[in-house]
């Protein structure tokens, strides 16, 4: 296995389950990847460098197929799990895991809105269970189509949804037009359209309109936080390898992959892995552009041109002394309130959003970035000393590439300010509270995570780079052209996230299971 990421351990922990010898080498000298928590940035705090809310893996069987939880894995449920506060005024709309307390929240805004929300969540979410399941397979169009079909079309209640055309309309519309055309609220309009930005593609983005109506499902599997960081989730999983008797070897950086006989030679950090099978668990133009000897030219040809993009957005973790307080007055936050728990949503208009994106296309990093703050310490004290707290921004859109005669570590300061500075705007009293931070810009992304060009995604996640066409249409069933050769993670089906579906299912495609 190349890369330990969550999806690597995944599919080797099945692998071992099912009696293989596996070995998993890994560059880093901490295992998963980008879901990682580090204990050595500010003394006594917990920081993630990469993903923090996980989600989609709590509609997968992954955990509980893998008995996670006898690994000591714990996960904190997050209610609300996202807050909208309407700068300067106390009040937000919450996102709860219940869709009625959710309603509730937004009728003191907008009655009308309530019950287009609830409407939104019915429809959207019998949708994407279709959906979801064809992300529990290899991608084909017989079984995406097939599945959405059987789930849906025969289905008495989805019939009216497929016959009609105003539903394949707005999955072909973008996204940021679905909810215009959905909701009339203002602040209700802004909080779904920066949720729906979080997974890459730009709200005017054709085809796009999933990206607004999958966040329903998170009515169905909540979102959680991994006790202790998101790096809990890699632990576990590698005490669940060891446990099945595969072997992980940190600080071991892949230099080549070649073909050995009818087997394989992989050498990293001065070792050589001979081996009857290679799953390629990194970003995958790494591997077919850099490490895969004698590899097929035209396919690392067209790698090398898959759309990665320009970055995507940079994220500053902060030690601090108190908890944002969203309102007028400079309150105290020594005390946690109920919006802590959730992904605090601060993005004043669409034209802030769209501000950003502009600039993003003009190779700049943008003057007025939107936020999403969390504030995981207020729901697991583990993170922080007793009476201090962590306090996450992450925040797009922020080009790697910068035509403007900067670089990013010029100005990595500087950029971090900005975002510390939007949460003082919304909650005056974190002015001055920061005891000390942790920046990666998209640059930092791609020398620690080996995420290129910022992507935290790896590939964009746009329709022409999903389901059977991704990472490309020839090997997007997790094989490689190769015999033996295998491929996972965040480049392949579905794509990025915290999910351990590709995981999964590699490890299905391998160990030749059926269903």
């Amino acid at each position: 296995m190349v890369g330990a990421g969550h999806n690597g351990l995944i599919c080797a922990c099945y692998l071992a389950k099912a009696g293989l010898k596996v070995a998993v080498v890994e560059r880093r000298d901490l295992p998963g990847g980008a879901v990682c928590t580090r204990e050595d940035l500010v003394p006594g705090f917990r920081f993630d460098v990469g993903s923090s809310v996980h989600i989609m893996i709590h509609l997968t069987p992954v955990l509980a197929e893998l008995n996670l939880a006898r690994e000591g894995l714990e996960y904190i449920e997050m209610d609300p799990w996202a807050y909208y506060p309407v700068e300067g005024t106390g009040r937000g709309i919450s996102f709860h895991r219940s869709v009625e307390k959710t309603c509730q929240s937004i009728a003191e805004f907008s009655p009308r809105d309530a019950e287009a929300y609830r409407k939104y969540v019915e429809r959207w979410t019998e949708l994407n269970e279709g959906v979801f399941e064809t992300f529990l397979a290899p991608p084909s169009p017989g079984r995406l189509f097939g599945t959405i079909l059987k789930r849906n079309l025969f289905r008495p209640k989805s019939r009216r949804l497929w016959s009609s055309l105003d539903t394949a309309r707005q999955l072909m519309a973008p996204y940021g037009e679905v909810i215009q055309e959905t909701f009339e609220n203002e602040h209700l309009r802004t909080a779904m359209l920066w949720l729906s930005a979080q997974s890459g593609p730009a709200p005017g983005e054709v085809a796009s309109g999933d990206m607004f109506g999958w966040n329903a499902m998170i009515h169905k599997c909540g979102a959680k936080r991994a006790k202790g960081g998101s790096g809990s989730l890699a632990t576990a999983l590698v005490k669940c390898l060891e446990r099945h008797g595969g072997e992980l070897f940190l600080g071991k950086p892949v230099e080549e992959v070649r073909k050995s006989g009818r087997g394989w030679e992989v050498e990293a950090g001065g070792m050589v892995f001979q081996t009857e099978k290679v799953v390629a668990a990194c970003h995958l133009k790494t591997f077919f552009c850099n490490l895969l000897k004698d590899g097929p030219k035209e396919l690392a040809g067209r790698m090398e041109k898959a759309r990665i993009g320009n970055g995507f957005g940079m994220v500053v973790r902060h030690a601090v002394e108190e908890l944002p307080v969203y309102g007028r007055m400079v309150e105290s936050g020594l005390q946690a309130r109920e919006y802590h728990s959730g992904m605090q949503l601060l993005c004043r208009d669409r034209a802030m959003l769209e501000s950003s994106y502009r600039d993003y296309l003009g190779y700049q990093p943008p003057a007025n970035p939107s936020v999403v703050a969390m504030t995981f310490s207020a729901i697991d004290p583990t993170l922080a000393p007793k009476g201090k707290h962590t306090l996450f921004t992450w925040a797009q859109y922020h080009s790697y590439e910068l035509r403007n005669g900067e670089t990013w570590d010029e100005i990595r300061e500087r950029e971090a300010d900005k975002l510390y500075d939007l949460v003082c705007q919304y909650a005056p009293n974190m002015k001055g509270k920061m005891i000390g931070r942790y920046i990666q810009t998209p640059l930092d992304l791609e020398r620690d995570l080996g995420l290129l060009r910022g992507n935290v995604m790896h590939f964009e996640m746009s329709l022409d780079q999903m389901f059977m066409f991704r990472p490309l249409p020839e090997i997007s069933c997790y094989r490689a052209p190769m015999k033996n050769l295998y491929l996972t993670g965040a480049s392949t089906h579905p794509g990025g996230g915290v999910f351990g579906a590709s995981g999964r299912n590699t490890a299905k495609v391998i160990l030749g299971w059926r269903g």
